[in-house]
């Protein structure tokens, strides 16, 4: 009986040498050197892929293999089945992208027609072009979680009285004129020399006392800006203003910014289209400016008939003509129409009146006290 053999440590085995044997059997795919393979060779020796020999449109080529030159053959043969490939390729990626490119086209084209047909356009009856009238007024805005009323600064004796165009919402809010950090109301006083001293809105209520001014405003409610006032409410508070001038009688009347003095001249335009019988323009002349204004054009005189005649009498038989008007710009921190400077010099102009007048005024009370005081004196002295 033979004993069976010891094993063989790893570390002693000798490894097998390196064969194409095995479950591929490569060995039938081993390259013979001679330009052939052993196995459904391709011409020139080399096998080609299935996959690419199916799509690849292949030039034919001499598979003479008796020459002598076999290598330069195979490896033209290379060169053009691989650029045959690359155009191949090529070519299908290019169809590929065209198609691509002519359906977004196609798209394109869909949805402007799409969109066309969706909406409007100037030819269709249900669409209107913009035209150079004015827009129509929005309704009017009330509100009223605010003040709807300012109260006016007003007293005898004053020298001039400011007419606003209505209270802003900070107005309403604080109830105090002119009450927007950026409006220039409170400055220009100052600057021009109107008021001696720089004031604050608070400081609203004094002014008829300390230095003979008035406030007051063509309309009462508020608003954010004044495009939110029709030309309706404007005009209506006309007939207010001439009742208040009237009544206080104020030196003269400065008319806070354009658009109130339009409505003034509006409206006195339309009462002489109704005596004359004639046409009322309701526009200011093409010549006009601001600051003072025609005499012609006081505010105050006569009664509520507005008949000329009428405003002649009392003018003559009261002694007192009529409050002259002064226009100034606006102050607001909206209108930006007149600059920085220009307001400046129109309102400088209207301080150096005041300026003059109040001198004026406090002589002429210097005067009368000395007369009192001499008059006292003088009867006394007939007492004893």
């Amino acid at each position: 009986m033979t004993s069976p053999e010891a094993p063989v440590p790893d570390d002693q085995r000798t490894p097998p040498p390196p064969t194409f044997a095995g479950r591929l059997k490569l060995e039938d795919f081993k390259f013979d050197g001679n330009g052939s393979a052993s196995v459904s060779p391709s011409p020139g020796g080399i096998r080609r892929s299935a996959r690419l020999s199916s799509t690849t449109k292949a030039t034919p080529v001499n598979t003479d293999t008796s020459s002598s030159s076999a290598s330069p053959s195979r490896k033209a043969t290379q060169t053009q089945t691989t650029t045959t490939t690359i155009t191949t390729t090529l070519t299908t990626t290019t169809t590929t992208t065209t198609k691509a490119r002519s359906s977004k086209r196609k798209l394109i084209t869909h949805t402007s027609r799409t969109t066309s047909s969706t909406f409007p356009t100037p030819s269709d009856s249900g669409f209107s072009t913009p035209t150079s009238k004015r827009p129509k007024p929005l309704p009017k805005k009330i509100y009223d979680n605010i003040p709807q009323t300012l109260p006016d600064a007003l007293s005898p004796n004053l020298l001039v009285l400011f007419i606003g165009l209505n209270p802003g919402i900070s107005t309403a809010i604080q109830q105090h004129a002119y009450a927007h950090p950026t409006n220039l109301f409170w400055r220009l006083l100052f600057s021009s020399g109107i008021t001696p001293v720089l004031c604050a809105p608070f400081e609203d209520r004094s002014l008829p006392e300390r230095f003979s001014l008035g406030l007051t405003n063509i309309v009462g409610r508020p608003t954010r800006n004044g495009g939110e006032l029709t030309k309706g409410e404007m005009d209506e508070g006309v007939a207010v203003l001439e009742q208040k001038v009237r009544v206080w009688k104020p030196e003269a009347v400065c008319v806070v910014g354009k658009g109130i003095w339009e409505s003034v001249y509006r409206v006195r335009q339309r009462q002489r289209q109704r005596q004359r019988h004639g046409k009322a323009v309701g526009l200011l002349p093409k010549d006009w400016k601001y600051g003072w204004q025609d005499e012609s054009e006081n505010m105050g005189v006569g009664g509520d008939s507005g008949d000329e005649e009428e405003e002649t009498n009392t003018t003559t038989a009261g002694g007192w003509k009529g409050a002259r008007v002064f226009v100034a710009t606006s102050t607001s921190g909206l209108a930006a129409t007149v600059g920085r400077a220009e307001k400046e010099r129109i309102w400088r102009e209207l301080g150096e009146w005041v300026e003059r007048r109040r001198a004026e005024r406090e002589k002429e009370k210097g005067v009368k006290e000395e007369d009192e005081d001499e008059d006292q004196g003088q009867g006394g002295v007939l007492g004893e």
